[in-house]
């Protein structure tokens, strides 16, 4: 299975923020859509990093209350690992185990077009082996 085909069941949708953006209003975007992570672009294309509630939790901790106010760029991960459309969904879950990562921007063309998650990642690998397992079953009750 293709990283577009969950694209197209599930959307393209994609929250982004400015660098300069504040961890409060980080938080903000994060619970009105009720997500984890959001990317961050200087505009709808280039991405500068990615951000998720677990990067600001250990910023929480570590700094204390401050870094709500500080721009997201100080906390973000700048080094972005990203996946193409037409990228193998089981080797985007073994980069994803590996380097426990979360979230991964979808790139089409070099454009930003979509965002999985390990979530999404897992749920299409259930649907495609319960896909299998019915082929099977009714393939033994032929």
């Amino acid at each position: 299975m293709l990283i577009g085909t969950i694209l197209r069941s599930k959307g393209s949708d994609v929250a982004t923020v400015p660098p300069s953006a504040t961890v409060r209003e980080l938080l903000a975007v994060l619970a009105e859509l009720n997500i984890g992570a959001v990317v961050v672009c200087e505009d709808d294309s280039m991405i500068a990093g990615i951000v998720s509630e677990r990067d600001v939790v250990r910023r929480l901790h570590d700094t204390g209350s401050a870094i709500l106010d500080a721009p997201v760029s100080q906390i973000m991960t700048a080094e972005v690992r990203t996946c193409q459309m037409d990228s193998n969904v089981d080797e985007l879950r073994r980069t994803m185990t590996n380097h426990r990562i979360r979230h991964v921007p979808v790139l089409d063309a070099g454009r930003l077009v979509g965002i999985v998650s390990i979530g999404d990642v897992v749920k299409s690998t259930i649907e495609q082996l319960e896909t299998e397992k019915a082929s099977l079953v009714d393939y033994l009750h032929r």
